[in-house]
């Protein structure tokens, strides 16, 4: 667990955070988790932020962080005087390289890498131009390879790793390096959003302009395994260069940046998704570009689990919450009352975990009708994406399978279609997701094989309550007890 916070940074309480007695009590976080404060400690979170003044306030913001309950304020924190040297790995796309590098402002120091560009001449002018620096590679080494080709020559305390199919926005870069007042922190990202490079484009194009796989949310935070976020993109990174040690996985095509997240927060540094902050990634032009950089994507799941095993599990789950959701999927007279049972004994559990305060019963029913909301969101990724091979063939067998799997398919889909604002009709948006899952699955699937790694495919189930990446929280708070000048010293695992 990472240290507490300097003095002058600030926080402020994610919106899924829920607060109770008068601020007392703080229920949210990746586990969830139900922390007890002192009246000290809630009166400096009055309005829902919370600036560090001395040890204590710097340890119960630092704890909010790390428990996924905040996130940084950058409005409240000092500007960043380190230089930035930004690294650009690049193959052919001199087009798109010459957007990125128009976007970037500042006197930031360039160094474009050029991966073993077909046209090399095409890219070289551009750097030329753009008054950047250019390092040819010979041969082909990949994104992790070139970066980390990049980053043997920064001799500053900080690097940015763009991709060229990036556009920042205004004053990017300097707003996502305030984070670093934080000494703990090593490495922060922006949101990413999708962008179609022209006007028009395919339908799949606008479904992933609409819907991009690197777009993490609107709620930042802090970033590791089975968190909420716990994985970020590397389109758009900035890190400190001594916490990098030797880079990039080079012997890893995809899955690098997920690579080097884990191994940053497993080596004690805290790695932040900074939402507030966006950058624009260039939407692929045709549907078969999309559905191949999805399976793409896919394949990284079998090298992942071989290097960090159950991190990569696509699902995590709670025993109460696989009784609940096979009694669902099973469709019989007893699988309501079986389901409101568990649900009901899981509530009661919640209940007499949770601190003292106003409406206790009522947060605890919430919770667990939360848990297994949860889980079944869980078990329909499982059968429509990762399993969808299991899920087809089942569900050709299985009429109840089969319903819930298609209640499943349009019910996620529609909320997908609202939460994105796509401009895609919702039909043309269904079938596009249902593809991209096909597609992701499929490089599950390879992935595992190639590794050999079967824990890629295998859902995690555990008596404690965790998350995992893009999910929620499948099991029940966590309780924190105990109270000591504002901070909470230590912290207890209840078993579900």
């Amino acid at each position: 667990m990472t240290a507490g916070l300097p003095e002058g940074f600030a926080v402020r309480l994610g919106r899924r955070v829920r607060v109770l007695d008068g601020g007392r009590i703080l229920i949210g976080g990746s586990p969830a988790t139900a922390l007890s404060l002192a009246p000290r400690a809630a009166a400096s979170l009055s309005q829902g932020e919370l600036t560090v003044t001395d040890p204590a306030t710097g340890a119960l913001a630092g704890r909010l962080l790390d428990l996924g309950m905040a996130e940084p304020v950058l409005e409240l924190l000092p500007p960043c005087r380190e230089p930035i040297t930004v690294v650009v790995p690049v193959r052919d796309r001199p087009e798109s390289l010459r957007r990125l590098l128009a976007s970037i402002e500042g006197a930031h120091r360039v160094v474009v890498v050029d991966d073993a560009s077909r046209r090399p001449g095409e890219i070289g002018a551009v750097v030329a131009a753009a008054g950047a620096d250019l390092v040819r590679l010979d041969r082909n080494r990949g994104p992790a390879g070139a970066r980390n080709a990049g980053l043997a020559d920064v001799r500053t305390s900080l690097v940015a790793f763009l991709d060229s199919d990036v556009e920042l926005t205004p004053d990017a870069l300097p707003r996502l390096a305030r984070c670093f007042a934080d000494p703990g922190v090593g490495l922060v990202a922006p949101r990413v959003r999708g962008r179609l490079a022209s006007p028009g484009g395919s339908w799949m194009a606008r479904y992933d302009a609409d819907h991009s796989a690197l777009d993490l949310g609107a709620d930042g935070g802090t970033v590791r395994p089975r968190a909420r976020v716990a994985w970020l993109p590397a389109a758009c990174l900035v890190a400190r260069t001594d916490a990098l040690g030797a880079g990039f996985a080079s012997d890893m095509r995809v899955g690098e940046d997920v690579d080097l997240v884990w191994r940053l927060a497993g080596d004690g540094r805290r790695v932040l998704y900074v939402a507030s902050v966006e950058v624009f990634h260039e939407a692929r032009a045709g549907g078969w570009d999309v559905l191949s950089r999805r399976l793409l994507y896919g394949t990284s799941a079998g090298d992942l689990a071989r290097r960090h095993g159950a991190a990569v599990a696509p699902a995590v789950l709670a025993p109460w919450s696989v009784a609940a959701v096979v009694a669902l999927v099973l469709q019989r007279r007893w699988s309501v009352p079986l389901c409101g049972l568990v649900t009901g004994l899981t509530a009661e559990r919640i209940r007499r975990s949770l601190p003292h305060a106003p409406h206790r019963p009522a947060v605890a029913a919430a919770l667990a009708v939360q848990g297994l909301l949860a889980a079944l969101s869980q078990a329909a990724d499982l059968g429509l994406r990762h399993w969808w091979p299991v899920g087809a063939l089942l569900g050709a067998r299985s009429a109840a399978l089969r319903r819930f799997l298609v209640v499943a398919a349009v019910c996620r889909g529609v909320a997908e279609h609202r939460r994105c604002s796509s401009h895609l009709p919702l039909a043309a948006f269904l079938v596009a997701r249902r593809l991209d899952d096909v597609a992701y699955g499929t490089g599950v699937w390879i992935g595992a094989v190639r590794a050999r790694a079967w824990s890629a495919l295998l859902p995690d189930v555990r008596r404690t309550g965790r998350s995992v990446a893009g999910r929620r929280d499948a099991g029940v708070p966590r309780p924190v007890g105990g109270r000591s000048r504002g901070a909470p010293p230590r912290e207890n695992t209840m078993s579900v």
